[in-house]
Formats: C-alpha cells, structure tokens, sequence
C-alpha cells in the first residue's frame, strides 16, 4: 500500500479529505501481461514422421526400409495394410510401408532439409484444423542422399506434430487431464508459426498445372 495513501487515511479530525488526493494517493494496478510473453504459450515441434509408402511387400520395401534408415539413423518401422485390395494386388495384413519418428534436434533438421526442397512453400490444405501440417518430396535424393542404382528412388511423406507445454497431461499415465480449448493449436496459429520460424509462404490454393486446361463452372 502507498505510503502518503495510508498518511492520508490518518488525518486529524476534521480535515477535509478530497476525492482527488484520494484517486491520486491509490496505488497503482500491477500491469497485465500478455499472452505472447508467457513461456507456456510457446509453439514447438513435438516429433517429425517420414513415411515411404511402397505398396507391395519384398524387395522395394527393404530398399525402402534402406533409404529411411540412411536418412533417420533409426530403425523404421514396418506398416501392414488393413484391407484387401485386389485391384492393387495388396492382401489384409502385409506390409506394404515404412515409418520413423524423429523427435529432438535431429527433427528440426530433417524438416529443414525437407522445406528447403518444397522452396519454403506450402498450401492452406497442408495445415490440419489440429494445429499439424505435413507435405511430400518426389525423390529423396533432394534431401543430400547419394543414388544409388541398385536402391533406386523413392518419395515419402513428412509430417509434423507441434505442441506446446502442458500437452503432457493428455498422455501421461496418471491423472490424465484434457488440454484445454484455449491452450490448443489452431490452423491460424501454426501457419503463423511457420511463417515466423521459416520464414515459409503459405499459398491460398493448388497451383494449376500446364499440361491441363481450367475449367470453370457454369461456362462452356
């Protein structure tokens, strides 16, 4: 409490106390602090996954298994297919791709090599309404492997988890509590996220292609 505040409150009896000396004498309210600088509002990378859908078991997807290994320095993993598809001649429960999860430092590095490819450029349609984003590269040599013609080349699949902290609560073992709707990542956060971090542009919309003409509706 201000000092001449409380001199004030102790007057002799009969001084006139006026509501000026009072408004003046009140102590001043501590300032709010914003959203941006509270460290809990932070935007981060949670983990990177690169996935090569081969398609078919057998040697394409060693190679595949190959390829990602050089490029994560981790075991990948192997996915099954969940359904029957004769058309593409894949059986319930073979495994036709392979994954790796990357978290940490080296994350942040794969997805810098992977948006240096893409030119820093990314579409809306890339961004989830759940704050996520991913994208794909045709050939994975772009990212520094060397070719090699017995592997032969493969595209894969990045995409990217962010967080902030206190996402912890939804997963852990014991007491496990809901994130809050205020402290979730939105479509609008994470593009200005990235934008900011990688100095990225975000297109409204597909790039039309050349060897296709537009079409537009309501005209012939």
């Amino acid at each position: 409490i201000n000092a001449e505040y409380m001199g004030n409150l102790y007057r002799p009896r009969g001084c006139i106390f006026t509501m000026a000396e009072a408004e003046a004498a009140k102590p001043e309210a501590p300032e709010k602090k914003s959203k941006k600088s509270n460290p809990m509002r932070e935007i981060m990378i949670d983990k990177l996954v690169v996935n090569i859908s081969v398609g078919e078991s057998g040697d394409r997807l060693t190679r595949a298994v190959r390829v990602l290994e050089q490029l994560t320095d981790q075991t990948p993993v192997q996915s099954k297919a969940r359904l029957t598809i004769r058309s593409f001649s894949i059986r319930r429960n073979e495994k036709i791709a392979c994954h790796a999860t990357v978290r940490g430092q080296k994350a942040e590095e794969l997805l810098e090599r992977g948006l240096k490819v893409k030119e820093y450029e990314l579409r809306k349609q890339n961004f989830s309404q759940t704050g996520n984003f991913g994208f794909g590269i045709n050939e994975h040599i772009d990212l520094g492997l060397k070719y090699d013609p017995s592997t032969g080349i493969y595209g894969m699949d990045f995409y990217v988890v962010l967080k902030r902290r206190g996402f912890r609560t939804a997963h852990r073992r014991r007491q496990v509590a809901r994130v809050g709707a205020q402290h979730r990542i939105t479509k609008k956060e994470s593009i200005a996220w990235f934008v900011k971090r990688f100095e990225g542009i975000v297109l409204d919309q597909k790039k039309p292609s050349a060897s296709r003409g537009t079409y537009t509706k309501g005209k012939k």
